[in-house]
């Protein structure tokens, strides 16, 4: 490091700045979508394709690598993504709204998958090697509260805009400015307080080929693999049903009483999405890597892969009684995102256990972006499932669902002490 500058000076607001775009084209835009009017079958069709970056990352992540430095990218893309959410912005109030805002929230994709890699790569360059499992946890914080922000404090704001305005698209034209400000600041602030790692530096340019020619040995040696096409199957499916959960719940909440839905205001959605579901996803997610650093991915597999499932139940049970009580229907939130965030966490140490090797960094980018790819998929099916089935018939579907799940961890093989040997 050529500078003293401390982890928390730079770490919480870099790892904020990773998970609010992410919220904003993820989370936010179906809600957003939905005030409009749009039907479930277009909005889950549109966020699913706003995938599509996460899922082929890989593909240029070599490119952050050989180009510039990786605090470089970081800065450029934090720009980029204020320009690309201020569009969002000023494209909501156009005659050719929805094509011009999903152009601008594709943008916001692409720019924030690269960030992301720039990121990940610049936080294993800016902390010494026995420093950075320390800081796991900020970073882990950092992202969930910029997800409060986004899905919770933006959302609700929307909503008390709405009820004073009577204009949804005026009210969601503010909220975007302020995701753009956010990131104004946020690229202004990283300006000066990132550090510069002394090995951030330029790749030679006369090693490119060579670095391309790399790449392309990892991609092969990860189709080389033992029980490829098994972990491929598992990648693709364990979250099946929680894909389109994430995908139709907040639209269920939303949807009037004679279309199946609860009838809720954006103000109670975003309560429940920000406030209520964090703080047990978080939960769930710390317990969830306590018990596998004690016990073994493989001692937890198997409870783990019911509880990322236990989700299903409760919305099943929403979409048959209707409840009115707003006690009812936060304890069903809760428990979804607690069992999310519990069976997420065997999700994640997989991925790092398949990926252990020579090539473990490229081979885990190509892990997740298997892993979008489970949640593109699904998500853009939900819409139409929905549609065709109903609310109440839909969620009994993705309980059904949950038998890929079982069918996938039963075929995987995991050594049976992974997991206590990442605690130590």
């Amino acid at each position: 490091m050529n500078q003293n500058k401390s982890p928390w000076s730079w770490i919480p607001s870099l790892y904020f700045a990773e998970g609010l775009p992410y919220t904003a084209v993820m989370m936010v835009a179906g809600i957003m979508y939905k005030s409009f009017g749009l039907s479930n079958e277009d909005i889950a069709l549109y966020t699913g394709w706003l995938n599509l970056p996460w899922v082929l990352k890989f593909l240029w992540s070599p490119v952050v690598d050989i180009i510039k430095t990786k605090r470089w990218w970081i800065i450029a893309m934090q720009l980029l993504l204020g320009a690309g959410l201020a569009g969002v912005a000023y494209s909501i109030t156009t005659y050719f709204w929805l094509q011009t805002s999903f152009a601008f929230l594709f943008l916001v994709a692409f720019s924030s998958a690269t960030h992301d890699i720039a990121c990940d790569g610049f936080y294993m360059l800016g902390l010494p090697t026995h420093e950075q499992a320390a800081y796991i946890g900020m970073r882990n914080t950092a992202y969930r509260i910029a997800m409060i922000i986004g899905q919770g404090g933006l959302v609700m704001l929307a909503g008390f805009l709405i009820d004073r305005t009577k204009n949804e698209h005026f009210s969601w034209m503010v909220i975007f400015w302020i995701f753009a400000i956010i990131f104004f600041l946020l690229w202004t602030l990283h300006r000066y307080t990132l550090p510069k790692p002394t090995t951030d530096t330029l790749t030679e340019k006369n090693s490119a080929k060579d670095i391309f020619i790399e790449f392309a040995k990892t991609f092969v040696s990860f189709f080389q693999k033992k029980q490829i096409l098994v972990a491929i199957f598992f990648m693709l499916v364990y979250r099946f049903g929680e894909a389109q959960i994430s995908a139709m719940g907040k639209l269920f909440m939303l949807d009037k009483v004679q279309v199946g839905g609860l009838a809720l205001s954006t103000v109670q959605v975003g309560f429940l999405y920000g406030a209520v579901a964090v703080v047990f996803l978080l939960l769930g997610g710390v317990l969830g890597g306590l018990a596998i650093a004690k016990n073994g991915l493989k001692f937890w597999l198997w409870p783990m892969a019911f509880a990322i499932n236990l989700p299903h139940v409760t919305y099943v049970y929403l979409s048959q009684m209707y409840p009115d009580s707003m006690w009812v229907i936060s304890t069903c939130v809760a428990i979804e995102q607690f069992g999310y965030g519990f069976g997420f966490a065997a999700f994640m140490v997989y991925l790092m256990y398949f990926s252990d090797g020579k090539y473990k960094t490229s081979h885990y980018a190509i892990c997740t972006g298997f892993m979008a790819l489970g949640m593109m998929i699904p998500t853009m099916l939900a819409g139409k499932l929905q549609a065709w089935l109903g609310y109440p018939s839909f969620f009994l579907w993705v309980l059904g669902c949950s038998l890929l799940t079982v069918v996938s961890v039963a075929l995987i093989k995991v050594d049976k002490e992974y997991g206590k040997k990442l605690a130590n």
